[in-house]
């Protein structure tokens, strides 16, 4: 079960307000890291999103007394990456479509497989994608996200390997 997750940024503060605006929650700056905020959606299972500079690392701990280090990085990051997430949105399809256009972000509505189940490709800041999914995207991906379906995409896809 995921609870919270981390995404980099060029503006933490503005998009940790524009994820917060699609949960219906809000935003704050994030007390544990310098410059970094969240998208807290105040649900029952206390799920945020942390936003971090995008020129920061997060690097080991060693435990209890010396914990994650979070710093300048060694290069330059990579514009896209293969992290994306999964989030559910109570927002409409048209909303959610708006809100980026509205901060110049792509917001594209696509369906996962074989007619498996719809997201909206939501690319903050133009790097980062996010699967939004509406009240009706989260029943289809409920309806498909179950361990029988999975066996078998993995069974076929070792029996083409």
């Amino acid at each position: 079960m995921l609870f919270h997750a981390s995404i980099p940024s060029q503006n933490p503060q503005h998009v940790a307000q524009v994820l917060a605006e699609m949960w219906g929650g809000f935003a704050a700056p994030f007390p544990s890291f310098p410059d970094s905020w969240m998208a807290v959606a105040g649900d029952d299972r206390g799920s945020i999103i942390e936003v971090y500079p995008h020129d920061r690392v997060i690097t080991p701990g060693g435990g209890h007394e010396a914990p994650t280090s979070f710093g300048a990085g060694d290069t330059e990051p990579s514009r896209y990456s293969t992290f994306h997430i999964a989030i559910g949105t109570p927002k409409r399809a048209d909303e959610v479509i708006a809100i980026g256009k509205r901060e110049g972000w792509p917001a594209v509505r696509c369906t996962r497989g074989n007619d498996f189940f719809d997201v909206i490709e939501f690319w903050i800041e133009n790097a980062t994608m996010l699967e939004l999914l509406t009240p009706e995207m989260q029943a289809q991906y409920l309806s498909f996200a179950t361990p029988a379906n999975f066996k078998a995409m993995a069974a076929a896809a070792a029996a083409t390997a």
